[in-house]
């Protein structure tokens, strides 16, 4: 397929039924990225230039905390991409905004999110139940979070540079 420099992202979520058209790609990308550009990053394959996921981080100044979300191409899952991105998200939080706390949540019917979760140091505080709507219906939502004095203690021990 071709498409000039929207035609690698046509294909991000795997679901050709949900990026049919070109068009309706190119809004869908600039309703995501320049409507609110500030938190909201792509995940590229560097070698190719390819869009594989997106990530997401809303800064909350009244309480210094931040919001993670992400979301990655389903032919991109188990190969560490998320964790990587997430890891550069928290360095963000703790070392540049000087946030206390970063936090996320994910359904529970996917639990690989909350694997990728664990692995950026996070704590699984518990589970929300019937928390949100996900296709019409009631979903349960696991929540995580990390401290800074937690990411700082992780850091130390080189959890964040491997």
């Amino acid at each position: 397929m071709t498409g000039g420099k929207y035609g690698k992202l046509y294909t991000f979520n795997g679901n050709t039924q949900s990026t049919r058209k070109l068009d309706k790609t190119k809004e869908v990308i600039a309703n995501y990225f320049v409507k609110e550009s500030i938190g909201k990053y792509a995940i590229v394959i560097k070698e190719s230039n390819k869009m594989i996921g997106a990530i997401e981080f809303r800064v909350k100044e009244a309480n210094k905390s931040g919001d993670l979300g992400f979301t990655l191409s389903r032919y991109y899952w188990g190969k560490g991409y998320m964790t990587e991105a997430g890891k550069l998200i928290l360095g963000l939080a703790f070392n540049i905004l000087d946030l206390e706390r970063v936090y996320a949540m994910h359904d529970i019917k996917n639990p690989a999110s909350g694997k990728v979760m664990s692995r950026l140091g996070m704590t699984n505080e518990g589970i929300l139940r019937r928390s949100h709507m996900l296709k019409g219906e009631f979903a349960d939502s696991a929540h995580y979070s990390i401290l800074k004095e937690e990411y700082v203690n992780a850091k130390n021990e080189d959890m964040y540079t491997k």
